[in-house]
């Protein structure tokens, strides 16, 4: 091909070329030759211009062909131009829709549906009489209004009589008259129309009110037209019925309210790829109803991880104008750029819970799973006891402790399960459970907490003797796995029944004298006891590696953290790199969302929120308990459990506690009004008499203590501070001793 070019570019005086005569100057090219020239790849390829290697592509045009080698079959691996496809080929849509795959899905949708229904229908019911008021007011004007406008259109007055108007005004006869002509035309159809549609409508309406139509037919067809003659009579900007709703608390998702919510997050990878290309945000499955809400899958741009978006939780409800608990990003299966954003139809805090549903009925088999907490679209979730360990985690208002007492209660409907546990935070938020526990303990005093580390070294005594056990029924066959099944924790004498135990704030066990012997136990039973049905709860408001050993967070396999402070915490409890993956317990707020958490252990982590049992739901689940383990013979008798509680109040440590700060001595009189504040129910209306007795077996003996009172010298029955220090020395030099 020449590479002159045929066409040049016009002349800047305005010169155009001659397009013949470049026609015939240019090279014409035989297309079927060159469609069928093939060249060996063997040979190589020789390059005939004159330009140097790699221009060779600057003067070819739209019809140049590249030799290429002849290629039978199609290429192993076609390029692919449109990213990653499925393997199977194209995915298939779904035969029914998200809402429609589970019973609580359809049940819920169903009842949003109702709601709203049954809202709009109240709402206008109430409103009855004031749309009567204006339809009664706009119906006439109505009825007058269409009567009008119907002469007007028989009478082709409108816009003929404009234009006549404009002949007239310019002298010009010819154009009135056919301007006048077309009138009449069309007025000699139209009134013949409108008297047979009349007439027409006068015996329809004759027929309808005096026929043998039922009466209720009769009077919607009157308020049809009733209405219908209110709906032309009213103003433009006078609707009849009132707006049900002033503002929107749910829109339903759509990917450009997606797209402005995430870029108004403020990540750098989120902004700069959509500045670059509108379309770095994509939505691999069509955003669909889903329970009680929408779901979104979202694609995020390349780099961006769904942890960074989950991060941002409060930013992205206020990008999508919703409050926080409305918004519920998670990561999607997939990838770590892949976000699942779940918006409710409403607040999840204004979603009533379900109860836990074995509140007024049924029991519990440890050994399969049972209700435990329900998802942000009111799913429930199910977990399990056996072969498993438990730590709990959350900040104080967490709702951390009323979701350990609800895996309590759930092993007390299994009349084969002996519970033993101790909450060292002293308040009794599990005195309630007592009557079904074998061993309790409640406080923080070095008693109860000496008592719970015995109980964790009896637990691996007790492990050592069912591995034993275990042992001797796997040499028989009965346990094919070398662990607890069913019919060996069933069977009667076997010593391999399930056994549950708690234990709540285990960080003040740990900082205790006995916290490093009882975590190297605790350690022990975690990994020895899971397949022998020993399961041990943990419970801990400080997740540290001071107050929660690594070895125990390393080997617990099922895990809950509710509400955190940090990164750190989080990860104590989650294990490492969960708040990097997206699992972040720190977006749920204290008290507001009490219950609320990440599940870990159960398939993928997810947020979900405990049943809350408490007060008489609590006393009731404990009374079907008692029931079933009276009729099982398992419930332990008053002298067969083991109590560890809180003391009394111990006068001289509150004595101590209320001391006045500098004075070496004082008065029984303002001790005990200290006394008082400081215990009301204990020390309410002492004197100073009582005191002393109260004192006495300690071997604190009153004194005179001189004070002077407005110049005057005062004295009355005191304590000496020493005194009291003393007592206290020597207790802590006996309990080293032991």
């Amino acid at each position: 091909m020449t590479t002159t070019d045929p066409f040049p570019p016009p002349d800047p005086d305005g010169w155009i070329p001659d397009i013949a005569a470049a026609l015939e100057a240019a090279e014409v090219v035989d297309l079927d030759k060159a469609r069928t020239r093939r060249v060996d790849p063997d040979q190589p390829t020789t390059n005939t211009d004159d330009t140097p290697d790699g221009d060779s592509d600057a003067d070819e045009d739209a019809e140049s062909l590249t030799a290429r080698p002849e290629q039978v079959g199609p290429p192993v691996d076609p390029p692919d131009h449109d990213g990653p496809r499925p393997v199977g080929g194209q995915r298939r849509v779904p035969v029914l829709p998200a809402w429609a795959h589970s019973r609580a899905d359809i049940v819920a949708t169903a009842r949003h549906a109702a709601g709203n229904a049954g809202y709009v229908l109240r709402f206008h019911a109430v409103r009855t009489p004031k749309y009567a008021a204006k339809v009664a007011v706009w119906a006439p004007i109505g009825f007058l209004r269409t009567l009008a406008r119907l002469l007007r259109w028989a009478t082709a007055e409108e816009g003929n009589w404009g234009l006549r108007q404009d002949a007239a005004r310019r002298n010009d006869p010819e154009t009135w008259l056919k301007l006048d002509r077309q009138r009449q035309r069309q007025t000699s159809v139209r009134w013949p129309i409108l008297i047979a549609g009349s007439t027409a409508a006068l015996v329809a309406a004759a027929v309808v009110w005096f026929g043998p139509t039922p009466a209720p037919v009769r009077w919607l067809a009157f308020l049809a037209v009733v209405v219908a003659c209110a709906r032309l009579g009213r103003p433009a900007d006078r609707p009849i019925t009132d707006r049900v709703s002033a503002g929107e608390t749910y829109r339903k998702l759509t990917a450009e309210l997606v797209r402005r919510a995430l870029t108004s997050l403020g990540i750098a990878g989120i902004n700069s790829a959509v500045a670059k290309n509108p379309g770095a945000i994509s939505f691999p499955v069509e955003i669909h109803r889903d329970g009680p809400g929408h779901l979104a899958i979202v694609d995020l741009p390349y780099g961006v991880e769904a942890g960074e978006v989950i991060a941002r939780r409060g930013r992205l409800a206020s990008g999508l104008r919703l409050p926080l608990d409305q918004v519920w990003p998670d990561p999607a299966p997939g990838h770590t750029g892949r976000l699942a954003l779940w918006v409710g139809y409403q607040p999840a805090s204004q979603m009533r819970q379900p109860a836990w549903p074995l509140i007024r009925s049924g029991s519990v088999d440890v050994f399969k799973p049972f209700p435990f907490a329900t998802t942000p679209r009111m799913n429930v979730v199910t977990v399990s006891l056996i072969f498993r360990n438990w730590l709990f985690g959350g900040q104080p208002g967490s709702g951390k402790t009323f979701a350990l007492r609800l895996l309590v209660l759930a092993a007390a409907l299994d009349p084969r399960v002996e519970i033993r546990g101790y909450e060292l935070k002293g308040v009794g938020d599990f005195a309630g459970t007592a009557p079904v526990l074998s061993e309790y303990g409640n406080g923080f005093d070095e008693d109860t907490l000496e008592a719970c580390a015995a109980m964790l070294k009896w637990l691996y005594d007790e492990c050592r003797r069912r591995s034993e056990r275990i042992a001797f029924y796997a040499a028989a066959g009965e346990a094919p796995e070398n662990k607890v099944t069913p019919e060996l924790a069933s069977l009667k004498g076997s010593g391999l029944h399930p056994l549950v135990a708690f234990i709540d704030e285990i960080q003040e066990l740990f900082h205790s004298p006995w916290g490093k012997e009882a975590a190297e136990y605790a350690e022990k039973v975690i990994k020895l006891g899971r397949a022998l049905g020993v399961t041990l709860l943990i419970g801990t408001q400080i997740p540290d590696k001071d107050s929660l050993p690594p070895g125990i967070t390393r080997n617990v396999n099922s895990r809950f953290c509710l509400s955190v402070a940090d990164q750190v915490a989080n990860d104590m409890i989650l294990g490492t790199s969960m708040y990097k993956q997206g699992y972040r317990a720190t977006v749920f707020e204290p008290v507001v969302e009490a219950g609320w958490g990440i599940l870990a252990g159960f398939g993928k982590p997810s947020a979900d929120r405990s049943y809350p049992v408490t007060g008489p739901e609590l006393d009731r689940v404990i009374a079907r308990a008692v029931e079933l383990r009276t009729a099982a013979g398992t419930l332990p008798t008053p002298a067969e459990q083991t109590r560890t509680t809180a003391p009394a109040a111990d006068v001289v440590v509150d004595v101590a506690a209320v001391w006045p700060a500098g004075e070496d001595k004082t008065w029984n009189e303002t001790l005990c009004a200290r006394l008082a504040d400081l215990r009301p129910d204990v020390y309410g209306g002492w004197e100073s008499a009582q005191l002393t007795a109260a004192l006495k077996p300690h071997a604190i003996t009153p004194v005179d203590v001189g004070r002077r009172i407005d110049g005057k010298a005062v004295t009355r029955r005191g304590i000496s501070h020493a005194a009291i220090l003393a007592v206290i020395a020597e207790r802590d030099r006996k309990r080293r001793a032991n």
